[in-house]
């Protein structure tokens, strides 16, 4: 009996199985008869070896936050390093035939190329456009310290689609970017968006509301200087202390760079009251406090990076029939469709007023929380994506992946909470928020 292929998946920016749409690919790979591992950074508790649901974490300390360009390119070495020691112990412990590196940075191109003499294909799976990221932070590049910079990541942006013996787009946006400027051919790029598995991420009978005394709006992703997150504390601040809200509350779910600004931040505004930050969380507290929201916010504003980047929270939110106030994203207007609501960028006064709108409005909000619950079943769910993902290293390998098991409905999580059913969602969303 011939062995299975073996894939080694390299993340930098977060762990495994932290990071949903990796676990999701490991998952999906595992499930099609192959063999996964990971490299990846530590999370606060976690262990250096880890093996979940037959997929083998191995797991380095991260360094310490960078500060500046000298700080970045350290930690860039460091990680990869790190990573390249590691990837020698899986090949002696596991072996691997394809390393698939998810971005950022778009470094690991040249640990591909080491390992090519061997046999080993790479493929690409393009989470970032840093090029973008960096006109995003810090504007156009006039200088010659920025224009160099700015060139650095076109040129290991570069290296990376030519090294790639496969390219996964996250969307149609980025694969223009593999086409266009990366020079990938069409039948080496494979769009795979990032979506929820709405098997499992679905409203739950929740506790977090109980007593229903406040509408609770949340944010749930990374908190970096790029994602906004200082936004939802500006909209906060507008809502309760200049327009006198007293039914409302906000919480903040993630970690990110910029985590202690924006706690101090909410001190100095004086939210402490009604803006929970919650830190790291998992799919449990994803799902009491996505179950228990009114409403999920995108503060990101419109940036080169933004505009074209896909963002899973706005997917996550209608997962659980939560409909999303953002700013207007080309992308996040296609995940969302007709389902949320946006507003015109830096418009910190359009978005408190397209919140409190939808908080006045119940029947409004009951219809877009339907709509976008049925709209990410329908068109946006990972199942469909999953197969165009194997597909990939079917192809590349030539492998006859086993087809995925059909998926059997679901009336409990994994923690024994009840999911809502779908003829009683109506109701369950227009009892969120307080009792009137």
């Amino acid at each position: 009996m011939a062995r299975s292929p073996r894939v080694l998946v390299i993340v930098q920016n977060l762990p495994v199985p932290l990071d949903r749409r990796v676990w999701l690919e490991c998952q999906a790979l595992t499930a099609a008869g192959y063999e996964v591992s990971v490299i990846c950074p530590k999370g606060p508790g976690d262990p250096a070896r880890q093996c979940i649901d037959g997929v083998a974490i191995y797991k380095y300390r991260p360094a310490p936050a960078a500060r500046g360009v000298l700080g970045f390119i350290i930690e860039f070495v460091y990680a990869w390093l790190r990573t390249a020691a590691l990837s020698l112990v899986v090949r002696r412990e596991r072996g691997f035939d394809v390393i698939q590196a998810c971005n950022p940075p778009d470094t690991y191109w040249l640990l591909a190329l080491l390992w090519r003499p061997f046999g080993v294909r790479f493929v690409f799976d393009h989470h970032d456009l840093n090029p973008e990221l960096f006109r995003s932070r810090f504007g156009e590049p006039r200088s010659v310290g920025a224009r160099t910079q700015y060139r650095g990541l076109l040129w290991l942006e570069r290296r990376t689609f030519r090294a790639a013996h496969r390219v996964i787009s996250t969307n149609e946006s980025y694969r223009q970017v593999a086409l266009q400027r990366g020079g990938v051919p069409m039948d080496r790029t494979a769009v795979v968006r990032s979506g929820p598995d709405t098997r499992r991420m679905r409203p739950v009978l929740s506790a977090v509301d109980e007593g229903r005394s406040a509408h609770l709006l949340v944010y749930l992703g990374i908190m970096g200087p790029q994602d906004d997150v200082h936004v939802v504390l500006e909209v906060m601040d507008e809502l309760v202390h200049r327009r006198g809200r007293t039914d409302l509350r906000a919480a903040l779910l993630g970690f990110g760079d910029c985590l202690e600004d924006l706690q101090a931040l909410r001190t100095r505004l004086k939210l402490e009251d009604v803006v929970e930050f919650t830190g790291r969380v998992g799919v449990r507290e994803i799902a009491e406090y996505l179950s228990a929201a009114s409403l999920g916010l995108g503060p990101d504003r419109k940036t080169p990076l933004n505009d074209v980047s896909t963002m899973n929270k706005t997917m996550e939110y209608m997962a659980y029939a939560v409909p999303a106030v953002s700013f207007d994203l080309v992308e996040t207007r296609f995940s969302a469709g007709e389902t949320g609501v946006t507003v015109p960028t830096d418009d910190v006064a359009s978005f408190a007023d397209a919140v409190e709108e939808l908080l006045d409005d119940d029947d409004r909000r009951v219809a877009l929380s339907i709509a976008a619950r049925d709209r990410v079943v329908t068109e946006l769910d990972w199942r469909p994506q999953r197969r165009r993902y194997v597909e990939v290293f079917d192809g590349l390998l030539g492998f006859r992946s086993r087809p995925p098991e059909e998926d059997l409905e679901l009336s409990a999580d994994e923690w024994g909470r009840t999911y809502v059913p779908t003829d009683e969602l109506a109701d369950f969303v227009r009892m969120r928020g307080p009792r009137r």
